[in-house]
Formats: C-alpha cells, sequence, structure tokens
C-alpha cells in the first residue's frame, strides 16, 4: 500500500512542479476531485438566488475552483506549493489565488466571505515539518482566523482524510474552540472505497449536520449524480466541459472581468501532447 503524499514531504516540496503537473493531468484525480468539490457545494447549503464568494484553501491547480465556477460561484483560492499555483495560472482559472500557508491563518479581513471549502488538505496540518510546527497550535490558528474571515450565516466543509479517531477529535475540538459549531459527516460509512469524511462547520450557531449519503438510499451515489449532471449539461444550454465551445465561454467571461487572457486561435480547445 502506497504511503499518503503527507508523510513523504512538506506540501510545497511534495508538490514540485513535476507532481503539479502529473495531478493535474490524471482524469482520475480530476473525477475525484469533481466529485468532492461538488459534495462540498452541496454541504455549504448557499443561497440558490445570487453567485457567493468563496474561499478555496489547499486550491492547488484550480480542479475544485472549476467546479465552484461551474456553480456560478466566484472564489478566491490560496495554497503553500508555488508549483501547484503555477499550474493553476496556466490553465486560466477564473479565480484570485495567494500563495500562503494554511497553518498560519486565513490572511482576509473579516466577513468577506460566503463559505469555504477544501478538498483533501486539512490533514497536512497535522504535520510538524519544522521546529516550529506545532500541530494543535496550527490547527487553532487556521480555524480562529478562518472563522473571522466567514461571514457569520457561513459554513465551511473539508473534505479530508483522516488515519485514526484522535485526528477526528483533534480538529472538532479545535474548530469548536475557534467559535464554529458542526462536527463530521461520513459518506457511505460501510464502504471501504467510497467512504468519506466531511467536516462541515457553521458560523450561525447550532445546527442539525446534514445527512450522509449511503446510509439509506443507494441512488444517492455520487458518482451517479456527478455523472448524470455532466450528462445533462447541454439540455440545461451549458457546454460540456473542457469542449471547444466551454473554453471560448470562458476566455470570453475573463475578458468581461478584465483579465489577462490568451487569443483566441483555431488551436483553442484542441488537444496537444503534455499541454493543459
Amino acid at each position: 500500500m502506497s504511503k499518503r503524499p503527507e508523510h513523504l514531504a512538506p506540501p510545497e516540496l511534495f508538490y514540485n512542479e513535476a507532481e503539479a503537473r502529473k495531478y493535474t493531468q490524471n482524469s482520475r484525480i480530476i473525477d475525484i476531485q469533481g466529485q468532492m468539490t461538488e459534495r462540498c457545494v452541496e454541504l455549504l447549503l448557499l443561497p440558490e438566488d445570487a453567485p457567493c464568494l468563496l474561499l478555496d484553501i489547499g486550491c492547488g491547480s484550480g480542479l475544485s475552483g472549476t467546479v465552484l465556477e461551474e456553480n456560478g460561484h466566484m472564489w478566491i483560492g490560496m495554497d503553500i506549493s508555488p508549483a501547484m499555483l503555477d499550474v493553476a495560472l496556466e490553465r486560466e482559472t477564473e479565480g484570485d489565488l495567494i500563495l500562503a500557508d494554511m497553518g498560519e491563518g486565513v490572511p482576509f479581513r473579516a466577513g468577506c466571505f460566503d463559505g469555504a471549502v477544501s478538498v483533501s488538505a486539512l490533514q497536512w496540518l497535522f504535520n510538524a515539518d519544522k521546529k516550529s510546527h506545532k500541530p494543535v497550535k496550527r490547527l487553532y490558528t487556521f480555524f480562529s482566523t478562518l472563522y473571522a474571515a466567514l461571514s457569520r450565516s457561513a459554513r465551511a466543509v473539508f473534505q479530508f482524510y483522516p488515519e485514526n479517531e484522535s485526528q477526528i477529535e483533534l480538529l472538532t475540538t479545535q474548530a469548536m474552540k475557534a467559535g464554529f459549531y458542526g462536527g463530521v459527516v461520513i459518506d457511505y460509512p460501510n464502504s471501504a472505497k467510497a467512504k468519506k469524511f466531511f467536516l462541515v462547520l457553521m458560523t450561525g450557531g447550532s445546527a442539525p449536520l446534514p445527512k450522509a449519503l449511503g446510509t439509506e438510499d443507494m441512488n444517492d451515489n455520487l458518482e451517479i449524480k456527478y455523472a448524470r449532471r455532466e450528462a445533462t449539461k447541454n439540455a440545461r444550454g451549458k457546454p460540456l466541459k473542457n469542449t471547444r465551445a466551454w473554453l471560448l465561454e470562458k476566455k470570453e467571461r475573463r475578458r468581461k472581468q478584465g483579465k489577462e487572457t490568451k487569443p483566441d486561435t483555431k488551436y483553442t480547445g484542441r488537444k496537444r501532447s503534455g499541454r493543459f
């Protein structure tokens, strides 16, 4: 069994240029990242009548940010890996990107985000990669500054990979100490392969946790829901992801936002070996 990435090297070293490109080109990782981000958005319970400003923590190369865009939201991403952020820039993601270590806090003004998501990043905070790193202190710093950066009706949802019950308890303890309410939702708890952990945090007071998937109706299978969403995009008038029409539409949105965008050519949307 392969070792967890967080056991091999600090994130800013593990996700070097080669690993960042390999990660972003892996179709299986892209699908899983998309599914997990969709579930995070679902657990956020965002209003349907207006776009929201979301924080993507551990945004990497912007795979989860793309899902946020498709759901009609604006986003800002923070990540500790310069190589991952470089790939995100190459992919012309629509979100703004910040190079930052979440263990040192969330560097944004109070109350500016309507919600936060994170996919496969939270478990890195259990590491002590430097002598100055104290996981308990870093977790509290992260959660307390995140709490301050969220509006008082916002939620934060983290998909993460705990190693044991102690890590889950440490996460929830530090989050509640920082002011959050909430807990852990476990989708498909009886499946070794499909089992997923989500830390759901709320700022506006205590509320019932969302219902986990896979506990009753197997028609709620997340992969089926994700595949159905992709298959019905054309029916809703949206071009399929990564097609030429989808890329042209995305680039036009960037131009309207005043962002630097490469010109359209006959090669736009054409697959090229080794390129994004």
